[in-house]
Formats: C-alpha cells, structure tokens, sequence
C-alpha cells in the first residue's frame, strides 16, 4: 500500500511540473497584458497534435518534435496576437475575452474538421523507472525535465536578455516603458507569442503518454486556471509550484477517494483560494 502511494504521488508531482509549464504561459500572458487567453486549451491540443503528426509521418523522436511544436507556438501566438488580440487590447477586459473565445472557438471547429474526435495516442515508451517501492513511467520523468528545462530557459530569457527585461518592464508600467523608447506593442506580441509556445510544449509533453483529440486541451486549461489561482496570476513561478501542488493532488486523491472526485477537490481549493486568499498561496497579502 505505501508503495503504491508514493508511487501515485511521484506521478503526480512529475505530471504537476507540465501542468506547471501549461500554466507559466497562460500567467505570462496575464501578468505582461492582462489577458485572459481562453485559446490556451486548443493551443495544447495543437501541440498534441504537432507532436503526434511528426512522430508519426516524419518518424521524429516525439522529445525532438517539440523544438518544431515551440517554434510552430511561437509563430502562431504572433498570429493570433496580430490578427485579434492587438486589436483589442485597450478595450475592456470581456473584450479580449470574447476575442480569445472565438479564436478557441475556431481552432476546435477547423480541428475537429480535420482530425474528427477520435482519439490518438503516440506508441512511444521508455520503460519504467524503479526506486525502491517507487514505479514511474519514464516519459512521466522526461516530461518532467522537460518542463523544468523550458521554464528555467524562460527564467533567463526574462532576467538576463534585453528583450526579456523589455518584457518585464512591460508588465511593471507599460507607458513607463513606452517613454524609455521601448516598442510595446512588439514586446506584448513576444510575450504572447513565448505563452502560446509554452501551451503547445506542455500539451507535446502530455501527448507523450495520454490519449488525446482535438478538445483535450479543455480540461488541461481549466487545470491552468487552477494553477494560475494557486500560485498568484502573474507569477511564473508561483505557477509551477502550483502546477505541482495539483498534480500531488491528482496522485493522492485516488489513494483515498474515487477519482471521480478529483475535480471535485480542485475547483472546491480554487473556490477556497480565491475566497480568502484571491492573490493566490504566493501572492502579495
């Protein structure tokens, strides 16, 4: 029995950090814009997608497919930055909601259109991974690293390059920034880019060891919003810290409970979160 408890509690934690990288980009779009990106669930689908299509068809490694699925992300949250979100991004905050809405809205249509719903999954294992009474799947594990990887090179993207203090200097006081002779608009199309290229990394990492369609990405989302909650929106790294605290909860609540009961426990701590602490577990007082 503990064995199998800390074997469900490492998988959760190893799951909590993609959760985590899904979340870190969907809290930098919030704290650089104050955008809440509703497309961030078909993104991840996206990259499922990607992942699945170059491993399949090209016969890519799925780990070396994700460098193509961050590059696709990078490019396509330009586009959607471009096309819609610039468009209203001083208009009120339903605005840029609604916006983000139609643009889920549109990549589930046309994905459902061309991938239908059937579910896919890519035939890729690494073994299992034994420690002690501890049994984890290796892609749970490579994932994981991963995940770190990415946000550690966010992490010195944002502190150590000109274009990553830009970035946050953005997110302090954007009219600041704009009398510095920083280009802001250039500078929120790049952090809306590096957020739906962190969506689509996690949702590559996910496609790795879960079946998925073209509507995965929703729950994935709502799970964001979760981590987002629990960490302090804005906070990339309040966000992984939070992404971990719920893939610990994935992992031991079936221990104890049916695991239909898992959402139930989720959205009751976000409900809990944003009632006495609305600025997240590591957020200001």
């Amino acid at each position: 029995m503990l064995g199998q408890l800390l074997s469900s509690l490492t998988d959760g934690l190893l799951l909590g950090f993609v959760y985590g990288l899904a979340a870190v980009g969907l809290t930098l779009i919030w704290g650089v814009m104050t955008v809440i990106n509703l497309s961030h669930g078909p993104v991840m689908a996206l990259g499922m997608f990607g992942t699945y299509l170059l491993f399949l068809k090209a016969g890519w490694n799925p780990y070396l497919a994700l460098l193509a699925v961050a590059v696709f992300g990078l490019v396509f949250g330009f586009l959607i930055y471009g096309v819609v979100v610039h468009r209203v991004i001083n208009a009120p905050h339903l605005s840029t909601l609604l916006a983000t809405f139609a643009v889920n809205m549109i990549l589930i249509g046309v994905g459902t259109a061309v991938f239908t719903t059937s579910p896919h999954n890519i035939d890729f294992s690494l073994g299992s991974l034994e420690v002690g009474p501890i049994h984890v799947p290796a892609t749970r594990l490579v994932a994981a690293l991963g995940a770190v990887l990415f946000t550690a090179a966010l992490y010195l993207f944002l502190y150590f390059t000109r274009p990553g203090k830009a970035i946050r200097a953005v997110a302090n006081n954007r009219k600041a920034a704009e009398l510095m002779g920083i280009p802001s608009a250039w500078i929120l199309a790049l952090s809306f880019g590096i957020g739906t290229m962190l969506a689509a990394v996690a949702g590559g990492l996910i496609a790795t060891f879960f079946p998925f369609t073209i509507l995965s990405g929703g729950p994935y989302e709502l799970k964001s919003f979760v981590i987002c909650v629990l960490g302090g929106l804005g906070n990339p790294l309040g966000a992984l810290i939070g992404g971990l605290l719920l893939g610990g909860l994935e992992g031991l609540i079936p221990a104890f409970m049916p695991v239909s009961w898992v959402p139930v426990v989720e959205f009751g701590l976000f409900v809990l979160v944003l009632l006495f602490k609305p600025s997240g577990l590591l957020g200001a007082k």
